[in-house]
């Protein structure tokens, strides 16, 4: 995959995982999909390194898409312990 294609999986990522975690982030819709975009590209370099599943060229792989949720989550998370949340 190229690059594009890591950002725009990284949007959708951090999409879905602000859908899977609902509330309010300090950093608003920005926040959240800068996030995602990172998470994408940490989940797939954690893919690949640890998990011993390496990057594939194809789009759909589902795996990729769940390292890629999965990183997403994880940062968010992440974020929010840091920099405070409200769940409202």
């Amino acid at each position: 995959m190229t690059i594009i294609s890591w950002i725009i999986l990284g949007l959708l990522a951090g999409a879905i995982a602000k859908f899977l975690l609902p509330g309010r982030d300090p950093g608003g819709l920005i926040g959240t999909t800068l996030i995602g975009v990172a998470g994408a590209f940490i989940g797939g370099w954690i893919s690949a390194r640890w998990l011993d599943h390496p990057i594939t060229k194809d789009f759909y792989d589902g795996t990729t898409w769940a390292a890629a949720i999965g990183g997403s989550l994880v940062l968010l998370v992440a974020y929010r312990i840091l920099f405070g949340h409200s769940r409202d």
